[in-house]
């Protein structure tokens, strides 16, 4: 280039001019290239701006959403604590509404059947023993009810805590058939029952809640024929099975008989009585439990329920008692002395009544300084104390003191209304029988003659 202006230099040729066209252009072309590439990456930032701006403003807009979406969110979380809060309040006021009114209810039943019972015993004449038959039907019917009632209600508000230890199932099958007998007897049904020797690991008070249910249920829908209960041992577990001849469970009405206020397709007759829970609450119970339940019927052949249970390991079976042998009539309580505490008078009378019915002497009081001067000089040979007394106290703290004063093991029964376990641990412990109200004036005759015959076998 520098020849192009160079006066003094020879003239450029035409190639020497071609070429140096030829190198400007090259020049030209990589400033011009440049240039573009500047300017596209001026245009890139410029886009990529605007792209940002636009960007922050979506997640800002986000952000406010999603502020207001968890704010709404905390607030329906807060509410449902509250729901939850009020649910749980509610649960925990229906059970123990339930367990009050229970407790009041069972005390006047567990009075009213002592006095029906001394009624039918006292009636002269045929007459006066049917209404008193009907009356304890009735009370019976009642009791069963609200039994239902509190224990589905217990089971829904989920107070239940299983208490599992060792369970002697000869020991509960031969008590349960004592409960159950009079029933199938009114039928001409057998029940029978199958000595095992074998242990399993349950909650007894709950175990023996679901069998009563099932063994009640099949003799209620049997007419003929009878129930059987027994027990095999299958590897780790033990299947508790209960037999019966009745007419069987159609496959449409398997699943529905396990719902409340459900009675299968047995429902119009109007023998069966009842309300339907007592399939419910034996699934409740063995879910709770963990004990697998299975239904196998035939329709016109009869029908076998199961449950399926831990067996006990460390079990060593009982001997050979039976409750069932317990049955007599009262003869040989004359002349017993039965220190009687209740601090329900209606109770106290009822059972006084009742007692002096069969000849015995009645040491009643409402509480331990009431007992303790009337036993002063004329200690009881057996003790009949409720469970719930005034002032915090309790029966046991009654066995102790008459126990104490006689320098004897004096035969005592808890009675109550209160079906916890911690009750019936505590009674155990204590060397004393437990019945629960309402109480069945038989087996009250029944276990006070069998104590008497332990205590003293010279009787």
């Amino acid at each position: 280039m520098d020849r192009l202006f160079d006066h003094h230099a020879p003239p450029a040729t035409p190639k020497d001019l071609q070429r140096r066209i030829e190198k400007l252009e090259k020049i030209n072309a990589a400033l011009v290239q440049r240039v573009e590439r500047s300017m596209d990456q001026q245009a890139n930032a410029y886009s990529l701006f605007q792209t940002a701006i636009t960007l922050e403003g979506q997640v800002r807009l986000r952000t406010e959403e999603l502020t207001n979406a968890l704010a709404r969110l905390e607030r329906t979380n807060d509410e449902l604590l509250a729901a939850r809060d009020a649910s749980e309040r509610a649960n925990r006021f229906k059970t123990r509404f339930f367990t009050a009114v229970g407790h009041d209810l069972l005390q006047p039943l567990h009075a009213a059947r002592l006095s029906a019972s001394a009624l039918a015993e006292a009636g002269q004449d045929g007459r006066h023993r049917v209404v008193a038959e009907r009356i304890e039907h009735a009370l019976t019917t009642i009791e069963e009810l609200l039994k239902s009632i509190l224990d589905i209600s217990k089971l829904e508000a989920g107070v239940i805590t299983p208490t599992l230890r060792p369970v002697a199932l000869d020991d509960l099958f031969a008590s349960l058939v004592v409960d159950i007998e009079p029933q199938a007897k009114a039928k001409n049904l057998t029940l029978r029952w199958r000595r095992s020797g074998l242990g399993v690991v349950s909650d007894p008070l709950m175990l023996r809640r679901i069998l009563q249910n099932l063994l009640a249920n099949a003799v209620q829908y049997t007419e003929k024929g009878g129930v059987l209960l027994l027990a095999r041992r299958r590897g780790d577990t033990v299947r508790i099975e209960i037999w019966d001849t009745g007419a069987g469970i159609g496959e449409a009405d398997r699943d529905k008989i396990f719902e409340e206020f459900q009675r299968g397709a047995a429902v119009d007759r109007p023998a069966i009585g009842g309300f339907g829970l007592g399939l419910s609450i034996v699934q409740r119970m063995a879910e709770a439990l963990g004990h697998p339940l299975d239904l196998c019927s035939r329709p016109g052949h009869g029908t076998r329920f199961s449950v399926s249970t831990p067996r006990s390991p460390t079990f060593v079976a009982s001997g050979p008692k039976a409750p069932a042998a317990f049955v007599s009539s009262a003869l040989g309580l004359a002349g017993t002395k039965v220190a009687v505490i209740d601090n329900d008078a209606a109770v106290l009378e009822a059972m006084q009544t009742l007692l002096e019915r069969w000849s015995c002497e009645v040491l009643p009081a409402r509480g331990l300084a009431g007992i303790l001067g009337a036993a002063a000089t004329n200690g009881p040979d057996i003790i009949l104390a409720d469970y719930h007394l005034d002032d915090g106290a309790n029966g046991l703290d009654v066995v102790r003191a008459l126990r104490s004063r006689a320098g004897t093991a004096i035969p005592a029964i808890v009675i109550t209304a209160d079906r916890t376990a911690p009750v019936a641990d505590a009674a155990r412990a204590l060397g004393c029988e437990l019945l629960l109200k309402p109480v069945k004036p038989a087996e009250l005759r029944a276990l006070i003659l069998h104590m008497l015959a332990q205590s003293s076998p010279t009787r």
